[in-house]
């Protein structure tokens, strides 16, 4: 798994690619936390993952509950048909606010 971070119109947009399996979430967890951490919105582009299995969903899903815990919040954009099959099978497309583009996800707040 690569990552990329960059900060964008006042949001860190965290680019996920590749596999976010067993194997890689303890980095993706690790990238998603740091960034949780600066307090700022943030959005996960996830348009690079091939592939997600329950401990990649598990590490969004834990960062997604500490921004929210910190009063902000943290957004799905651009997610992969590979991606987003998985978190629609656990319904997870219901909890976490996914845009098809950044910038629709810009244009939401």
């Amino acid at each position: 798994m690569k990552h990329e971070i960059k900060e964008e119109g006042g949001v860190i947009v965290i680019a996920l690619e590749g596999d976010v399996d067993l194997e890689s979430s303890p980095e993706a967890r690790k990238v998603l936390l740091d960034c949780v951490g600066r307090k700022s919105p943030i959005f996960v582009d996830l348009s690079g993952v091939s592939y997600i299995d329950s401990s990649g969903v598990a590490s969004l899903v834990e960062a997604l509950q500490t921004a929210r815990k910190a009063g902000f919040g943290m957004s799905l954009v651009a997610v992969s048909q590979d991606a987003l099959r998985v978190l629609q099978l656990a319904h997870l497309d219901k909890i976490f606010p996914i845009f098809d583009t950044l910038e629709d996800g810009l244009a939401a707040g």
